[in-house]
């Protein structure tokens, strides 16, 4: 057990430690709720372990009367004709923050982070960061997105301290 929670604790702060020497991540001065809701699809993405091979990916928000943030994700697994897959996470608006800030939560009490950044006037693209730097997507509200774009949003995500290696331009087709 002590060896453990030894273990534990040393992991707990190497990740602290690898993300202090990192400039904080600039959040959108001000997020209109209303405007943001819709349809959003995923152009590229940090992939976890439940949308590694992930098609056709599309999260989806709708503004709760309570102010909460009913999100829908889905996708396709492993190809164009893959099964379907669907998540329904909810988001949690930090207060203080002109709504650029979510605790989005899978499974409760557990909420992550959900900091919303680099987000385009006419709404039409989104960058959706973690302190960590562990989890990063590029939101558009249309499946395609022209290289020059895409670069020069990998170019921001570059910036904030992300490791390009790790980031995955998502299969989309419509």
């Amino acid at each position: 057990m002590l060896r453990l929670a030894t273990s534990l604790c040393a992991a707990t702060l190497a990740a602290c430690a690898s993300t202090s020497h990192l400039p904080p991540i600039e959040r959108a001065a001000k997020v209109d709720l209303p405007r943001f809701m819709g349809d959003w699809y995923v152009i590229a993405y940090v992939p976890t372990f439940i949308d590694k091979d992930g098609y056709n990916q599309i999260e989806n928000y709708k503004l709760n009367d309570d102010g909460s943030i009913a999100t829908t994700f889905t996708f396709r697994d492993g190809g164009f004709d893959g099964k379907p897959k669907k998540y329904t996470p909810k988001g949690f608006v930090v207060e203080g923050t002109n709504n650029a800030e979510w605790g989005m939560q899978f499974v409760w009490p557990i909420k992550g982070e959900y900091l919303i950044t680099e987000l385009a006037d006419d709404y039409s693209s989104v960058i959706v960061a973690r302190t960590k730097r562990d989890l990063v997507w590029l939101l558009a509200r249309k499946p395609d997105m022209s290289q020059t774009e895409y670069d020069r949003h990998l170019a921001k995500i570059a910036a904030m301290g992300y490791d390009l290696k790790e980031v995955k331009r998502v299969p989309q087709r419509w």
